[in-house]
């Protein structure tokens, strides 16, 4: 599993052009990916790793701030383009696969405290933000 964190002033993810999740103030944004091993010993190490992060101001983090958090699903977050002009896929685990451990990370969040904003699984998705710092951060579980 695969996230990439940005901590941010605002932000919202759009499908068709209407708003499916937003933060309207300070919080997390986070790109998950999903390979094909990932199980609920990386759902629970990436929900806690990513409530607990100190990368907000001050050195705190969202669950001390209370911070919501946006995540949205990003399959290309396992692209392999060191070969040729063109990504390939194949460590990224297929839809059925990945999107209930996207769900259950989400739902691992929840449970830990956090306010949780999403993206809509699969879809064309426009993402704005207003990174805070900026701050960005690459985890692996």
């Amino acid at each position: 599993m695969r996230a990439v964190i940005q901590r941010v002033l605002t932000a919202s993810v759009a499908v068709d052009g209407k708003v499916v999740g937003d933060l309207e103030g300070p919080g997390l944004v986070v790109l998950l990916g999903v390979t094909h091993s990932d199980s609920a010993k990386e759902v629970a190490w990436m929900a806690r790793k990513i409530w607990d992060l100190r990368i907000m101001r001050e050195e705190r983090s969202a669950s001390d701030l209370g911070a919501p958090i946006l995540v949205v699903s990003q399959f290309t977050l396992y692209g392999d383009a060191r070969k040729g002009r063109r990504p390939t896929w194949n460590v990224a685990a297929p839809g059925p696969l990945s999107e209930p451990v996207y769900e259950q990370v989400c739902a691992a969040l929840e449970e830990l405290g956090a306010t949780v904003e999403r993206g809509r699984f699969g879809a064309d998705m426009q993402v704005s933000l207003v990174n805070d710092g900026p701050v960005t951060m690459v985890l692996e579980a």
